[in-house]
């Protein structure tokens, strides 16, 4: 992991890491996944190009902290404990291995990158999911059993996709245009027709879907 992409991480327990110790554990796991045992400190040391005095004070203090253990008078035996937890192992982060062609073949390459849905879906405002039911968002490619992903807020712009209450009550998932004395809440199915209100309570806008299968 590079220093780039190593960021501070809070633990189960509240101990926040910095990222030369979030290096350190992860090459600890990473060599016992590897090896099964873990790589010495004069090891470490050599491999992120610091001392071997910096890696033992981490060390201690990750003992410390309950995010690793050891065996006494048993070398290369630190282990991770249950509380550690780094940001590769998020669940929300998943194997990107390449790119598929929909339209024309294209030769498949893998790639060792992973894609973070929680920085796909990040945003300054707070996000919430909800399961779709029904089919008024069809041509949107928005269909029944999606979960739609969206940004709680109040105000939106003219082809917005929008979570929308109706009269305080009715909860809708519409494209939102706003016209001269009126509030149009169009679907993306010809079989339904547009919803015409003069207010409406837009409670969030749609920024991505999954689907499952």
């Amino acid at each position: 992991m590079t220093k780039s992409r190593a960021k501070a991480l809070v633990t189960d327990d509240s101990h926040c890491l910095t990222p030369r110790q979030i290096e350190i554990l992860t090459r600890i796991r990473d060599g016992r996944r590897k090896d099964g045992y873990s790589p010495t400190l004069q090891e470490m040391a050599d491999e992120m190009g610091i001392s071997k005095i910096t890696v033992f004070e981490h060390v201690e203090a990750l003992l410390r902290k309950g995010l690793l253990r050891r065996r006494s008078n048993k070398a290369r035996s630190l282990e991770l404990t249950a509380s550690a937890r780094l940001p590769d192992e998020r669940p929300t982060l998943l194997p990107l291995v390449g790119r598929i062609a929909a339209g024309r073949p294209i030769e498949a390459i893998e790639s060792p990158e992973s894609l973070d849905l929680e920085s796909v879906f990040s945003s300054r405002f707070s996000v919430g999911v909800l399961e779709v039911t029904g089919d008024s968002m069809i041509d949107e490619q928005i269909r029944d059993g999606d979960l739609v992903i969206y940004e709680k807020r109040s105000n939106a712009r003219n082809g917005d996709t929008v979570v929308a209450l109706i009269e305080g009550e009715e909860a809708t998932l519409k494209k939102f245009y706003r016209e001269k004395n009126r509030i149009r809440l169009q679907p993306a199915n010809p079989k339904y027709q547009p919803i015409y209100v003069t207010d409406v309570e837009v409670q969030g806008v749609v920024i991505g879907v999954i689907r499952r299968y």
